[in-house]
């Protein structure tokens, strides 16, 4: 079977995943793009033979569109995950699920009504190799519990249209699910310390700025984010358990060894970095399409990643405070 995608949002992570769907992936091809500008799915339907779209509704009623892709901005995706839902038609969303935990709320409801999981959230480190070795580490369990995890997420620069709010929202929404998901722990505590500021920040950003975050069972969790570096994308992760540490691998082959030392290519953007996470996730995404089941990140883990997000946002707008993570009962269909 060759799984029928349809694109919603034609910006550079759309079309990025385009690119990898024609060029790099088996099993699938896009048949249509949408996008607010029309003339931007116009744009992507042209390269790949298919139709376009002014509008995610209209794509996700075509007939033949079997499964959606959707990478438009995190604060319209919940109309568009809860009508793919409510055609039965699996949905690989990029992150966030949603901007609230309240939409959240709704696109489960929408998938428990449905009956069957069919959402999928892009959160792609879940399938680069660094974190799996890490989290194979902490699974096996020679090394004693996890104490405490260290992550830096470093950015060269960032837009100007980037803001505070985005720290967390847009960046930091990384590690926290990958917390999540490496510890086997729901993140109950969170608070926002912050630093001193960088000068590389354009008027209005408030950075860097540290996440503390804290689990069920009290495993401290740290999140830097950085975004005005300069020099490259840099993200690190120290796993501290009772009887060792355990780092995420260097990811850049060292090109230069002379009297200076050793020196390493830096990525340059999230690209570079997890082109081979994006690779797989969408792979095994449309793998999973064609057999009819799911996999990946489910909604219930959307959910709960936005309500640490919410509680973070809350923290960095009260200076700092420690907020709880409110999350309701896990219902029984994410088990």
């Amino acid at each position: 079977m060759t799984v029928r995608i349809g694109l919603i949002g034609c910006g550079g992570m759309g079309r990025a995943h385009v690119d990898r769907i024609v060029n790099d992936l088996a099993g699938a091809k896009v048949v249509a793009a949408a996008d607010l500008n029309l003339q931007a799915a116009e744009e992507v339907a042209a390269q790949v033979g298919g139709k376009a779209y002014g509008s995610g509704a209209e794509l996700i009623a075509a007939p033949d569109v079997d499964a959606v892709l959707i990478a438009t901005f995190g604060k319209v995706h919940a109309p568009d995950v809860i009508a793919a839902v409510e055609a039965g038609k699996y949905v690989l969303c990029e992150k966030p699920l949603a901007t609230t935990a309240e939409d959240c709320k709704k696109i489960m409801q929408a998938e428990e009504k449905a009956g069957k999981k069919l959402v999928t959230v892009g959160f792609m480190r879940r399938f680069d190799q660094g974190y799996n070795q890490l989290k194979d580490a902490i699974a096996e369990g020679g090394y004693g519990p996890v104490l405490m995890v260290h992550n830096r997420h470093r950015n060269p620069t960032v837009p100007d249209n980037y803001t505070s709010r985005m720290l967390i929202d847009d960046t930091a929404i990384h590690e926290i699910d990958t917390m999540r998901w490496m510890t086997g722990e729901e993140i109950k505590a969170v608070r926002v310390d912050p630093v001193r500021q960088t000068s590389r920040a354009h008027d209005g950003l408030e950075e860097p700025i540290v996440l503390v975050m804290y689990t069920e069972s009290g495993i401290r969790l740290d999140d830097e984010v950085n975004v005005n570096l300069g020099w490259g994308y840099s993200i690190e992760c120290e796993v501290v358990m009772e009887s060792a540490a355990a780092r995420l691998g260097d990811q850049e082959k060292t090109v230069i060894r002379d009297a200076s030392g050793n020196r390493n290519a830096i990525c340059k953007s999230h690209i570079d970095r997890f082109k081979a996470a994006f690779d797989t996730e969408v792979q095994s995404w449309i793998n999973a399409v064609a057999e009819d089941r799911h996999t990946g990140s489910t909604a219930w883990d959307g959910y709960a990643a936005t309500s640490v997000v919410d509680a973070a946002l809350r923290s960095q707008e009260e200076g700092g405070k420690q907020i709880a993570v409110e999350l309701i009962e896990k219902p029984a269909f994410y088990n």
